[in-house]
């Protein structure tokens, strides 16, 4: 009998051992604002990143890999959701906005927790917070939130570090929290008495950490002055020099309570080199430019933290790591830290350009907009290299559903195409068109044509031809070929136009997809 309950324990450890082989584990890094040029392997020199390098040395290294945005929250949904931001009207959000993924939204997390995974989000969230029906309740259950859209747990800087509320919500409560000191955000209840904080525009002298140069001047939260008005809370706020180190501890915390035969998806959501960069005191100098860089220097730690809390755990070798960003780069972004330079053709961080030798940067359609760094990692599976492939971050939903053999329903995640080839390193090809977004402008890649839809006339009629480029030759963006090629524009109007326009998406689009006999 015991010889039997033993061949029967092997039987069952090795099925759980082949189960959890099949579900290979996802972790998501997620820059804020980090450049294409923001990483040694990607080209920065004044910036040393070698953790970062090391993963894309062991990885599969994109070189034309996005974001759908070149602004964070509709690139942060995109990702989430599958479907482009501009489809809901994403816009980045104010301080006290409703979550702009609804419960029934199909999302990413959800696609894992359909295919046995646990979900953690851990870090910066800025996707909105409550149902917009009723004001979110600071001082109880914070929610509609995470919890709601496919998270198991979720560790939150709630909007973004430049905004109010200056708290940590874990799951749906605020955390240290003094019920003495009530929470609220925009406005309070003139008979409540609560902590008040200086007014930047009325009380500058209170931004002692650094001026703000513009918009972030608002309430004054550790000598930073925010967007937005907060009140109360003073024992809940966070420390912004200290908030990279509770992430990464949080995150190990949640690796180590991982059980080996249970696949996990965490989407690891960092604040920096988002502004107000403000990194520990112990990386202050350790770049060879300013609080800009030292933050990054601080993000690539926090990677290096994770990647070995994922070796310690034994977790490594089934899991897959992505490294990216939700956009491209910005320098002076509402604060005077000392980062901006300007040229004679743009702006750089005291000779480091961010963005490589792309045009743009963050809230710009240009490549510098929304091509990022994109490194995948899946040790025995994905062979390092460098592919020059076209992958989008809004088809992960897509690709990984195919990965775990999870079908997706016609209206779910809409604008997302199984890539899953291309990130594997199976294939060289990727998409032979993508749609980008910035604010109200949209562009279109095909192959190596980029076309930036011209502005529009309030019957929503184009008003001008737009921009045309040929990245094959001008990967700057430096020459418009629009008057040359008006038959190239029409052809790539008209393709756009039929994806933004089509209720079904790109996924269902009748239109040349990279996807076609892989799903």
């Amino acid at each position: 009998m015991k010889t039997h309950l033993q061949i029967i324990a092997i039987f069952l450890l090795t099925l759980s051992t082949s189960v959890a082989a099949d579900k290979p584990n996802v972790v998501i890094i997620y820059g804020d604002d980090v450049g294409y040029a923001d990483v040694g392997a990607y080209g920065s020199r004044l910036i040393p990143t070698p953790n970062i390098d090391k993963l894309a040395s062991e990885g599969l290294m994109f070189t034309d890999g996005h974001c759908s945005a070149a602004t964070c929250t509709p690139s942060r949904f995109s990702m989430l959701t599958g479907i482009h931001g501009f489809r809901h009207g994403v816009r980045v959000l104010a301080p006290n906005a409703p979550s702009k993924i609804t419960p029934e939204m199909f999302t990413l997390p959800q696609l894992f927790k359909t295919a046995g995974y646990h979900t953690a989000v851990i870090g910066k969230w800025h996707l909105g917070i409550g149902d917009g029906k009723t004001p979110v309740d600071w001082n109880g259950d914070v929610k509609p939130g995470p919890l709601e859209v496919g998270f198991d747990y979720s560790f939150l800087l709630p909007s973004t570090n430049d905004r109010v509320p200056c708290v940590y919500v874990e799951n749906h409560r605020v955390v240290n929290l003094d019920p003495k000191d009530p929470l609220y955000v925009g406005k309070k209840p003139d008979e409540v008495v609560c902590t008040e904080y200086p007014d930047g525009k009325e009380n500058p002298e209170a931004m002692t950490y650094y001026r703000s140069s513009h918009g972030h001047n608002n309430s004054v939260i550790n000598g930073i002055g925010r967007i937005g008005k907060q009140f109360g809370g003073k024992s809940a706020l966070w420390n912004d020099e200290t908030m990279a180190d509770v992430f990464v501890e949080k995150t190990k915390a949640y690796l180590s309570s991982r059980k080996a035969n249970e696949p996990f998806f965490l989407y690891f959501s960092s604040q920096d080199i988002h502004v107000p960069r403000a990194p520990h005191p112990r990386f202050k100098g350790k770049s060879k430019l300013s609080y800009r860089g030292d933050a990054m220097v601080q993000l690539d730690w926090a990677t290096g933290e994770i990647l070995k809390a994922l070796d310690s755990q034994g977790l490594s070798e089934n899991t897959i790591v992505i490294f990216s960003s939700d956009n491209g780069p910005v320098y002076d972004d509402g604060y005077e830290d000392g980062t901006t330079v300007r040229t004679s053709t743009k702006e750089v961080d005291r000779g480091h350009d961010a963005s490589g030798p792309y045009r743009g940067g963050k809230y710009q359609i240009y490549e510098g907009g929304t091509r990022v760094p994109f490194i995948v990692k899946w040790p025995g599976h994905i062979q390092p290299g460098k592919s020059d492939a076209i992958v989008n971050q809004i088809d992960f939903t897509a690709s990984f559903a195919n990965l775990l053999g999870v079908t997706l329903e016609d209206d779910q995640a809409i604008d997302s195409r199984n890539i899953l080839p291309a990130l594997l390193g199976k294939s060289d090809k990727g998409h032979t068109y993508m749609v980008e977004e910035a604010g109200r402008k949209l562009a279109l890649r095909q192959g190596s044509w980029k076309y930036v839809q011209g502005a529009r006339k309030q019957s929503g009629k184009q008003n001008q031809s737009g921009e045309l480029y040929n990245l094959d030759s001008d990967i700057g963006e430096q020459q418009d070929e629009a008057k040359e090629n008006p038959a190239l524009v029409k052809e790539m109007q008209a393709l756009l136009d039929s994806l933004v326009e089509t209720t079904s998406g790109v996924r269902n689009h009748n239109g040349d997809s990279p996807d076609e006999g892989n799903q």
